[in-house]
């Protein structure tokens, strides 16, 4: 199956763009649209503009590709340029990535006739959303081996000062041939694409990217942070865990949060985990995918550790000839330090919630 579904109908902009664009005329026939790209049929269409797929007649083996022509809906010469500007940033973004096997490859990019168009790597597979529907809802254990898929990509774009700004399950497919997790559609470069939509005016100069349900607060306000792709990817594993929407969930009266907890069950550690991902403030939500990765990984120390969690802390300063020096901490007593830190939040937050219940009833 395609990761795109194919339209057996199209819009009525769109239907004329197949009529007065070039390769939507050669759509289904065997002219090459530049001498080189056999198009096979439209894979998908959205406010930007069409998606197609299509052969490479050119390299050995005739392999399949995705373009993407940009067809902004514009009112002015200003606009429509600015538009163009922006996908050509798409462009230069997915470079900048490079090649890595969890980005689809940008092959080309070019513009005939001022259509702006991009090609990149065809994967064929299905996206998330597909398989929850088709398999239902994924175990604990699954969902976690998805962070420890996903979360070396979303470190490799940070890295590369990319926010993704729209990861959701639609957005994350899995490769057929190989199974490999393949992160696609990046939102980031389609911040100022003016008039595409038609929902915004001439005089606005960013708008919102990104999903309802899976964009943090921060991003509402036009103020993305990595830590907004964290929030993001908390919201998929909720996905992923129930089949349910994140507008279908309750929202919490006093924080506006999601109320996740009694429609998942997981282990203690993993709902601390996700959590620490859902958390509206960023003060107190996962900073980097490298800190998810570290807490995540931390669950298996938690039973050799059981030893060192004492009543008592371990002091942080010690007084040694009247002055007062850092102490040294063994990684075990630091490791022994954070899970009991993670407890006590934790314990501190099942009494909110039965507080809650009990000032409700």
């Amino acid at each position: 199956m395609n990761h795109f579904s194919s339209a057996s109908k199209t819009s009525s902009f769109h239907a004329d763009i197949l009529k007065e664009t070039q390769i939507g005329q050669l759509c289904g026939c065997s002219k090459l649209f530049r001498d080189r790209y056999e198009i096979l049929r439209i894979l998908g269409r959205g406010g930007f503009g069409v998606t197609f797929l299509a052969k490479d007649a050119v390299l050995p083996g005739n392999p399949l590709c995705v373009i993407k022509l940009l067809c902004p809906k514009v009112t002015s010469r200003q606009s429509r340029e600015r538009a163009c500007m922006h996908f050509k940033k798409e462009a230069k973004t997915l470079a900048q990535l490079g090649s890595h096997s969890q980005i689809p490859m940008l092959l080309d990019y070019f513009e005939v006739n001022g259509e702006f168009y991009l090609v990149q790597e065809y994967i064929q597979g299905v996206n998330l959303a597909w398989e929850v529907k088709r398999k239902g809802p994924k175990s604990e254990a699954e969902v976690k081996q998805f962070l420890r898929e996903l979360l070396p990509v979303l470190h490799y774009i940070h890295k590369h000062h990319v926010i993704h700004r729209d990861i959701k399950p639609h957005n994350l497919l899995r490769c057929q041939d190989d199974q490999r997790l393949v992160l696609i559609d990046f939102g980031a470069v389609k911040e100022e694409l003016l008039d595409v939509t038609g929902a915004i005016t001439e005089s606005n100069h960013t708008h919102f990217v990104g999903t309802m349900g899976f964009a943090p607060p921060e991003q509402f306000s036009l103020r993305p942070v990595y830590a907004s792709d964290i929030y993001a990817v908390g919201v998929t594993c909720l996905y992923l865990l129930t089949g349910k929407s994140p507008l279908e969930f309750d929202q919490d009266p006093v924080s506006g949060e999601i109320s996740w907890h009694k429609q998942v069950k997981v282990s203690e550690h993993f709902a601390l985990v996700l959590n620490q991902m859902l958390k509206f403030s960023l003060d107190e939500r996962f900073q980097s995918a490298d800190e998810v990765m570290w807490t995540l990984g931390m669950e298996s120390y938690v039973p050799n550790l059981t030893s060192c969690l004492t009543n008592q802390r371990l002091a942080s300063k010690t007084k040694i000839t009247n002055k007062v020096t850092d102490a040294y901490l063994p990684p075990v007593a630091r490791t022994a330090s954070a899970i009991r830190e993670w407890q006590a939040k934790l314990k501190t937050r099942k009494s909110i919630e039965q507080r809650n219940i009990y000032i409700s009833n």
